[in-house]
């Protein structure tokens, strides 16, 4: 499955028929075709704060080789398919498709455009704590036991990659023998520590040949003391997890830790976090690793690019996914066209009221074949169909290798034919084609069971969601922006009818409204009967949620209808110059880097704003309610979409 990630997005009204066929426009799409061939996977225009259901703590480690390669073939996949973006996108999915169609303001909607540059979207995660991550420190714990600063130069580029090779049982080789130069104590003693502690897992001994001195780097516990470093190298006073804040640029929270490991020479999984976080975007989160000491971690500052680490501290715990309070979000909305007085009503209506607390549009794809209608395929227990809409040709925006593997699988239905045209074996198609070979045609289950199983729940919690979106705006449109009898509140954890006599005691935004599943109720009023409607329409029954494989078997949840965003700030700044930036970052403020000076009346205004969010909802619907906008990829290209470079 494969989503498409945009550089900008212009939230514009329709111009006049006259002006859709501009030379600038089609200039402007010209552009956007040949800059979509590079780009990875991940819709820029949606950003969640946290979706925990969705996503496990866990990254699988890729051979190197595998992923370099495959990274190359990602990078340079140009097809020159004559059709325009825009015209690819007629085939997406608009947000009336997944159910959201409501507004709370009553304000007169302004264009504006969002992540022209990923710079103008900042993310800092709140802790469970409260405190919102910062990085502010790049200083190390001082640490007796900590090896000296030449532990991290002693080492030759050679001697480095032969050690790695010996590390991962790369080759034959069963040590490694490293020459001391300048033979002293001191010298040996560096060597030791270098190896230790840059290649978790190898012990080291002094032994003499012909006259000269070797290091000999070895195995001492078999491929295990690979994924288990070293108990006994490790400090009993100091904790055993280095907590830091990482400062990541225009990359995802889990390739940044697969990165970080590559460079540490470690498995991944013993990198833990609190959530997962955009990539087109600047964001700021804690992060704790095992046994791996801030000396070390510091020193991939001088060789990263777009990352930074700091605040560094020993705990004896990790961290756990879900735990955060939220994030506190930074955005800049450029080129924006509202009045001064449009702007503060959408601004004081977001603060006072909130916004609607649909689901986005990155829950359900950006290709013609929504990841909904799979999930919905998977509850219906129809295989066949879940193998059709993964693996059928779709019009619209995909990358070329996948247009001709779905080309092949409806001409031939072999897997290993359809596979033989995927460079890229690691998408969701290439998964289930392997199955598909491993268990055969009849097997669709096991062969579907090969994705990994976050993959496999994102389609029907997007079903879920799919749902839940449909239901709020029929809720919303029946009875508003008040709590009525019938409605559901939590008292705790647990969900209570809202009773007629209580009903003046409740607010809109006390009330939730139910994903559908097993243990859950349903609103007593109009509303409950629809959710029994929607899921007969599906052939799906609403109070047998229950699927014959555990991991679809759908519990449910509550979630707020109304969202009302915290630390609500806004400032309308004019300007020049697109390409510099609005607001100075952690990193500039480490760096001393003065915010750009602005001028008083500039060519172009853009509306600052700052809001903190809840875990699991989405910041692009708090942006669609300032500027009244539908932020799919769809409508916007549509609607005269300004792309800009």
């Amino acid at each position: 499955m494969e989503t498409v990630e945009m550089n900008s997005v212009s939230f514009k009204r329709p111009r006049s028929e006259d002006d859709v066929a501009s030379t600038d426009e089609i200039k402007r799409q010209k552009t956007l075709e040949k800059s979509q061939a590079g780009n990875d996977s991940g819709q820029s225009i949606e950003t969640v704060t946290e979706q925990p259901e969705d996503t496990k703590n866990e990254i699988i480690p890729n051979e190197e080789s595998e992923e370099q390669e495959e990274e190359e073939v990602e990078d340079s996949d140009e097809d020159g398919d004559p059709e325009s973006f825009a015209d690819m996108m007629k085939h997406g999915l608009t947000e009336s498709d997944v159910g959201i169609t409501k507004f709370v303001s009553s304000h007169k909607g302004f264009s504006g455009i969002l992540k022209e540059r990923y710079s103008d979207f900042v993310v800092h995660e709140i802790g469970k704590d409260g405190r919102v991550s910062h990085l502010d420190d790049f200083s190390v714990p001082v640490d007796d036991e900590d090896p000296s600063e030449e532990t991290f130069t002693v080492l030759s580029d050679e001697d480095k990659q032969r050690l790695e090779e010996l590390q991962l049982f790369k080759n034959k080789e069963t040590s490694v023998a490293i020459e001391v130069i300048e033979d002293t104590k001191e010298k040996r003693t560096v060597i030791h520590q270098a190896v230790k502690s840059l290649f978790p897992g190898l012990e080291t001994k002094t032994e003499d040949r012909d006259g000269k001195k070797y290091i000999i780097a070895y195995h001492a516990a078999g491929k295990k003391a690979l994924a288990n470093p070293r108990k006994h190298s490790w400090p009993k006073s100091r904790g055993s997890y280095c907590h830091f804040v990482l400062y990541k640029e225009n990359k995802d929270t889990m390739d940044a830790i697969n990165v970080l490991s590559k460079f540490l020479r470690v498995k991944p999984n013993i990198f833990s976090y609190m959530g997962t976080k955009d990539k087109r975007a600047i964001t700021v989160q804690e992060i704790a690793v095992l046994r791996i000491t801030a000396q070390r971690l510091a020193h991939l500052n001088k060789c990263l690019m777009n990352f930074k680490l700091g605040n560094f501290s020993y705990k004896n715990h990790p961290l756990k996914l879900g735990e955060l309070q939220g994030n506190h979000f930074t955005v800049v909305l450029r080129n924006i066209t509202g009045t001064d007085d449009q702007i503060e009503q959408a601004m004081h209506s977001l603060r006072e009221i909130g916004f609607i607390n649909y689901y986005g549009m990155q829950r359900f794809g950006t290709t013609a074949v929504p990841t909904y209608q799979i999930g919905r395929a998977i509850l219906q227990n129809n295989w066949n169909e879940v193998m059709d809409l993964i693996l059928k040709p779709r019009p619209g925006a995909e990358k070329g290798y996948l247009v001709k593997c779905r080309e092949e699988w409806a001409k031939t239905k072999d897997p290993a034919a359809a596979l033989k045209k995927l460079p890229v074996k690691r998408c969701v198609e290439g998964q289930l084609l392997r199955g598909l070979l491993k268990f055969g045609m009849k097997n669709i289950i096991s062969a579907f069971g090969i994705i990994p199983r976050n993959n496999r729940l994102m389609y029907i919690h997007s079903y879920q969601s799919y749902v839940w979106n449909n239901m709020v705006s029929k809720r919303i449109e029946e009875y508003g922006l008040r709590a009525v009898p019938g409605d559901l509140i939590l008292k705790g954890a647990t969900a209570v009818h809202i009773e007629e006599g209580d009903v003046d005691n409740y607010t809109i935004h006390d009330v939730v409204m139910p994903l559908p599943g097993f243990d859950v109720i349903y609103p007593k009023h109009k509303i409950g009967e629809a959710y029994k409607e929607m899921l007969v329409a599906d052939n799906l029954d609403i109070n047998n949620m229950r699927h014959k494989i555990r991991d679809y078997s759908l519990s449910g949840a509550y979630r707020k209808i109304i969202i009302r965003p915290q630390n609500v700030n806004w400032e309308v700044v004019a300007y020049d110059d697109p390409k510099i930036p609005l607001f100075t970052t952690d990193l500039d403020k480490l760096e001393g880097k003065p915010l750009p000076v602005l001028p008083t009346d500039g060519k172009f205004r853009a509306l600052k704003m700052e809001f903190s969010l809840p875990p699991s909802t989405y910041a692009t619907m708090a942006i669609r309610e300032v500027l009244k906008m539908d932020t799919s990829i769809k409508n916007q290209t549509q609607l005269n979409t300004t792309w800009l470079r």
